[in-house]
């Protein structure tokens, strides 16, 4: 098993920034990594996804404001999000596809 723990979540006002980051316990292969977030009362969603050849599949409703990277002398998985809004309020989960693991979640709350 590979932990993965997440980091860098926090309450921040509208238009405000985070980065998150997802660091693995051990020395891993990366594989398919992406970011899910989950709201109070609503389904797991995807939100970002890094694959082969470095190449990023966004949802729809943060595109253009949120950028997932990885660093892989690091051993870790970063998410860059900008222009917070109040809908982006939910906890923030990093996932490996290779080893079908989850993080534990990081909170972010956008509220002025």
């Amino acid at each position: 098993q590979v932990n993965l723990v997440e980091s860098g979540g926090s309450l921040v006002q509208p238009g405000g920034s985070l980065r998150l980051s997802c660091a693995a316990s051990r020395s891993i292969r990366f594989g398919d990594m992406a970011w899910y977030r989950q709201a109070p009362g609503k389904e797991r969603e995807l939100v970002a996804a890094i694959i082969t050849n470095d190449n990023t599949i966004y949802a729809d409703s943060v595109k253009g404001r949120f950028a997932i990277s990885r660093d892989s002398a690091k051993i870790t998985v970063y998410l860059q999000m900008s222009s917070l809004k109040p809908e982006d309020t939910a906890i923030y989960y990093c996932y490996s596809n290779y080893y079908s693991t989850w993080g534990q979640g990081t909170q972010v709350t956008v509220s002025s």
